[in-house]
């Protein structure tokens, strides 16, 4: 492979390619910290991408129709961030200088919103590739929906042997398989080391034979040098129009240093000495940061003659969509992530009672089936968690518009995904059991990293699950979800409450939601208020007279708070009921509503079949906790209330001696 520019000149590729390594390698040495091993064995790899198949314009790097690349192996940043550097992003010499240093634009993983041309935070190995197959779902239906005129990017992805070896990516390149997603090349930097010395250690299986099974192309490229032959295997994969791709390409780790090919190179920086042999052997000066001008302009001819009018292309395109569709490609150009809450359509039940997550489920099908770009599923739990789209349609191979993804059981898989969808401008909700929430706990963390507005729907929500006993019985969850940042967590108690939680999840456009569901009909209660949900927190029961002391409370035991205060009152015992169905939100209101819920000269208790955990900001002295910090048990609701001191009964005696 040959270029040759309008003037005769010829393109030195392979210079191209040293220089961006002598680039990677001076930021570590200039940082004391990074990996430079995947920057001299995978450089050939981005190259090849960048320079010959990738369709972007560094000038819009937010370019609706980008090709997406990911980053799966986010130790491999100084490799990103030099080879963005020389492809013209806006990132200057100076931000190499400062990489992994505090408050650079050149951190020590990738960080979207950060760096100009990373389209995900990157880092916990095996995300990166599962975000991916999300980005080519993304992809697949914004497609269809544009009538294949529009949207067609490919979604590239670098992958270590790291990332193969989480157990993530298994669930995730299954359902991509599963899902033919034929726009989908991931590229596997295959060097069989990993930070702890060779990955025979633990990983020996045939990785190849692994993805075929699970419906993939694989090429294999064994002169991980060469970026010609990595190019035409990229070219090849794209020919493929029924499955995702795998290429594998055998590279060598630290390539050309004194440790290469062990895990010496993997994870410290090259000594003097190392760097000096090196530069020599790659014809660069040894002058930190001394990047040939000439390889920079190479490199931006090669991308300006290739992809120089993919935006003007693109917005000629636009002219042809019809009004409509013209108005739903700059919601999704602008993610503004607006959902239309003016059709939002509730049914209410025939009797007194609904399950919490029977509410959900109307409210969901309405506000989906208003919006095109909101899609999502549950991890093999759609009856359970009732958050199957009755009119949506399921998505698959054969119908790239289905609003119901079946993730299987996948939980952390179905978790990253949606994170890859969201950031390809949907809004994205995911559901199992609260319990299963443990499972999926990293990818939620990144979308709190990444704020993206994700809604978490968890069902079966704590001992009231009853018959399937502690292993299906949350308790430590909630206090894990809240205290992401970010992450705002609903624990609503009826009908109105839910109603209230759609609203005040739906009405923001940026941030995770988690909404916390009883499986278990409950009355619908007389003075809870939609609008007050938003706030986090107000008093559903007051009294007449000054309460003798506050109850707070949410979801399904709040029903019986209520309950027993209505028996104290016939001791002549009042107390104030305070519903909290958000307590982060609550937390942020301004001192004066705090305190006119929650006046400081009352004694205050909560109740809630959780962690105590969470309530250390209100309480002070856990005696006034009625929480659980022991697992539960298996058997009838009632009973399983009764044993743990959650039954009005209870509560009512609890309360009472609290008070005295």
């Amino acid at each position: 492979m040959e270029i040759t520019r309008k003037d005769g000149s010829i393109i030195n590729e392979n210079r191209i390619i040293d220089a961006i390594k002598g680039l990677g390698i001076d930021m570590i040495h200039e940082a004391n910290s990074g990996h430079p091993g995947i920057v001299l064995g995978a450089a050939p790899i981005l190259y090849a991408l960048y320079a010959h198949h990738l369709k972007f314009d560094p000038e819009y790097p937010d370019f609706i129709n980008r090709d997406r690349f990911v980053m799966s192996c986010g130790h491999g940043s100084a490799l990103l961030y030099s080879v963005l550097f020389m492809a013209g992003y806006d990132i200057s010499l100076d931000d190499l200088k400062k990489f992994r240093q505090l408050d650079s634009i050149t951190p020590g993983h990738p960080e979207y919103m950060v760096t100009p041309g990373v389209d995900v935070s990157t880092g916990p190995l095996g995300q990166g590739i599962c975000n991916a197959v999300g980005m080519a779902i993304a992809e697949a239906y914004l497609n269809k929906y544009f009538d294949n005129k529009l949207i067609n990017h490919y979604t590239y992805c670098l992958v270590s042997d790291g990332d193969l070896e989480e157990g993530i990516s298994y669930e995730a390149c299954s359902l991509a398989g599963t899902l033919k997603l034929n726009k989908l090349i991931v590229l596997y930097d295959s060097n069989n080391i990993s930070l702890d010395g060779k990955t025979d250690l633990s990983f020996n299986e045939n990785v190849a034979m692994r993805f075929i099974s699970q419906g993939w192309n694989v090429i294999t490229v064994t002169e991980g040098n060469s970026y010609e032959l990595i190019s035409k295997a990229i070219e090849e994969a794209k020919a493929c129009n029924d499955k995702p791709t795998l290429i594998e390409v055998k590279t060598v780790l630290g390539d050309g240093s004194i440790n290469a090919n062990s895990n010496k190179v993997h994870g410290s920086p090259l000594s003097d000495d190392d760097i000096a042999q090196l530069k020599e052997k790659l014809n660069l000066r040894n002058i930190p940061f001394a990047v040939s001008q000439n390889c920079i302009d190479d490199f931006q001819y090669i991308i300006k003659e290739r992809c120089g009018k993919v935006v003007s292309q693109f917005f000629k395109t636009m002219d042809n969509l019809d009004e409509e569709k013209l108005k739903d490609l700059e919601l999704l150009m602008n993610n503004e992530n607006i959902v239309n809450l003016k059709e939002l359509v509730y049914d209410a039940p025939d009797g007194e009672k609904e399950s919490p997550r029977d509410t959900s489920s109307k409210l969901l099908n309405s506000i989906v089936m208003s919006n095109p770009f909101m899609i999502g599923g549950s991890a093999d739990l759609f009856a359970s968690n009732k958050t199957y789209i009755k009119e949506g349609g399921d998505y698959s191979a054969t119908n790239r518009l289905g609003r119901n993804i079946y993730f299987g059981v996948r939980e952390h898989a179905m978790g990253a995904i949606i994170n890859g969808l969201a950031l390809s401008g949907f809004r994205t909700y995911a559901s199992t059991f609260l319990a299963f929430s443990d499972y999926m706990r990293a990818s939620i963390r990144m979308a709190c990293m990444m704020n993206l507005p994700n809604t978490y729907i968890f069902t079966h929500d704590s001992i009231s699950v009853g018959e399937d006993g502690p292993t299906h019985q949350p308790v430590e969850q909630l206090i894990g979800l809240r205290s992401m940042p970010n992450m705002d967590v609903f624990r609503p108690c009826d009908v109105n409450e839910v109603i209230g939680t759609y609203k005040a999840v739906f009405e923001k456009t940026s941030g995770p939601s988690s909404i916390i569901l009883s499986r278990n009909k409950l009355p619908i209660l007389e003075n809870t208020k939609v609008n007050e949900v938003a706030r986090g927190g107000y008093v559903v029961v007051d009294t007449l007279k000054k309460p003798q002391g506050i109850v707070i409370s949410c979801g399904e035991e709040l029903h019986q708070v209520i309950e027993a205060s209505k028996r104290l009152r016939t001791k002549g015992i009042e107390i104030r009921v305070v519903s909290m169905p958000n307590l982060g939100r609550f937390l942020e209101q301004d001192k004066e509503y705090i305190d006119e819920v929650l006046p400081v000269e009352y004694r205050k208790i909560v109740v809630e079949a959780g962690s105590s955990y969470s309530w250390n900001k209100i309480i002070f002295n856990e005696k006034y906790l009625i929480t659980m910090d022991s697992f539960g048990s298996s058997g009838k609701v009632e009973d399983v209330y009764k044993k743990y001191g959650f039954d009005a009964e209870s509560l009512e005696e609890k309360i009472e001696e609290l008070l005295k």
